[in-house]
């Protein structure tokens, strides 16, 4: 795609409107639902605590209602995961971007990290995006990560939660090539830029977890009157 034209890309719907710090507020919340709905994003991703908030804020509406799992650290027991994703679907969660336990696939445990994706999605019927924490895995690691959670059966496989380093644009190209388009490609971390979320879009991403999106907006304008 030309430069020009890639400009030109409507980064609003891809979207995951993220609000996932240790101080968000309800008010912050509610904040972050008006904008969703204002601006079209995909969704509003929330700690789980804010989830049956959510849902009353955007019930019928357009953004999807979001919520993380065994979120940053995935070293949560099974069950625990396992509680918390079905509290979640009870409360209103349309999308789960479940971490997945990275010390079990770094140890070899392939089955284990299997079952547990896959037990997620089978017990809430929810589309399950499976955190990879690209990051900090090899090459080899990323590689089977994915295809475990694909076959687990998760919808989207996210890059990493933001908390041990920022998303790069070779690892989504790199999960777009191992994906060949089957499932989604969801990035998220560090994404400040309209011309982050534009390189990432055309690396492959379906979804772009941030909080800085309404921020990202306001660049993109300011960018296109200095052009005009």
């Amino acid at each position: 795609m030309p430069i020009e034209e890639s400009k030109n890309i409507d980064i609003t719907p891809y979207i995951d409107h993220s609000l996932l710090g240790n101080a968000a507020t309800p008010a912050m919340v509610e904040q972050w639902c008006q904008e969703a709905e204002r601006f079209g994003f995909a969704a509003v991703c929330v700690n789980p605590c804010y989830v049956r908030q959510v849902t009353s804020l955007l019930h019928s509406r357009k953004p999807q209602i979001c919520t993380v799992i065994g979120f940053p650290s995935g070293a949560t027991t099974t069950a625990t995961k396992l509680y918390e994703a079905q509290e979640a679907a009870e409360n209103g969660a349309q999308e789960l971007d479940v971490v997945i336990n990275i010390g079990w696939l770094k140890a070899g445990k392939v089955d284990d990290v299997h079952r547990e994706i896959g037990e997620i999605c089978e017990s809430t019927g929810l589309a399950v995006k499976a955190i990879l924490e690209m990051s900090l895995l090899t090459p080899s690691e990323k590689e089977l990560a994915a295809q475990i959670c694909m076959e687990a059966g998760a919808r989207m496989l996210k890059t990493g939660t933001g908390w041990a380093g920022a998303v790069t644009v070779e690892d989504v190209r790199f999960l777009k090539d191992l994906t060949k388009d089957q499932i989604g490609i969801k990035a998220a971390g560090g994404i400040r830029t309209h011309t982050q979320a534009v390189e990432l879009i055309l690396a492959g991403a379906t979804r772009l977890g941030t909080s800085w999106g309404i921020d990202i907006l306001k660049q993109r304008e300011r960018e296109s009157k200095a052009g005009s």
